[in-house]
């Protein structure tokens, strides 16, 4: 029974922890931006003016509009000016211009929506022979590293480092060398980032689960069609 009750605490617990987290961190997010917004809101447009009291969530929404307006004119072409007289005096400051670009750089790696992803997930045996790492195949190799390497037909990996899998190493291995997976890339980073703690499951297991599935709702299905047949009797 301690066992049942030890084990129904942490099946609980696995499900309950993300959803409260997340909840949390929402709410967190939320009320530290309205907390921001709202008092640069004029009196007119805040709610607090009128209810004495602030609405949840409308520092986000006014922060989300203003946000896609001044969008709308930096793409303008008087936007564009007006952002290039900017950042050529914030160049000029030499503190300012570092924190300015490393953000600049950091907001546009995150938020960039990129057409071009890792293909697939694949092992590649590293640092050495009969070591084996996890790798993201990016595309093929061409060019002059293709050429001067004589080595055949290449792949560019990305080897990422375990628990930050974005940060890593880039190599080019040969195609003879490298072992396709059949695993997501997402289920591949999850790998990685447990340290090897959540493992997918294998097509193999997957299919056995499925089956094992089936024939258990098969029996369940004879079961329930046996009783329903004695009652008729009954």
């Amino acid at each position: 029974m301690g066992h049942r009750l030890r084990a129904n605490f942490l099946t609980g617990l696995i499900v309950v922890v993300p959803v409260v987290v997340t909840l949390y961190l929402t709410w967190a997010f939320i009320t530290f931006v309205d907390g921001q917004v709202l008092p640069l809101v004029p009196a007119p447009y805040n709610p607090r003016t009128y209810i004495d009291a602030d609405i949840p969530g409308y520092g986000l929404i006014v922060f989300l509009i203003f946000t896609t307006v001044v969008g709308y004119f930096a793409k303008k072409v008087f936007g564009k000016q007006l952002i290039r007289l900017g950042e050529d005096f914030v160049d000029r400051m030499p503190i300012v211009r570092s924190i300015y670009n490393a953000l600049k750089q950091l907001v546009e790696t995150v938020l960039s929506q990129s057409k071009t992803s890792f293909r697939q997930a694949c092992l590649i045996e590293y640092p050495r022979r009969g070591l084996w790492a996890i790798a993201f195949i990016s595309t093929d190799t061409k060019g002059e590293i293709l050429k001067r390497s004589n080595s055949g037909e290449m792949v560019s990996v990305f080897l990422p480092t375990t628990p930050n899998p974005t940060s890593g190493f880039l190599l080019f291995v040969p195609k003879s060398d490298v072992v396709l997976l059949d695993m997501t890339i997402e289920e591949a980073a999850k790998l990685i980032i447990s340290a090897g703690l959540v493992s997918p499951p294998s097509h193999e297991e997957v299919a056995a689960e499925q089956a094992r599935i089936a024939r258990r709702k098969e029996q369940l299905a004879r079961v329930a069609g046996a009783d329903m047949s004695n009652d008729k009797k009954s």
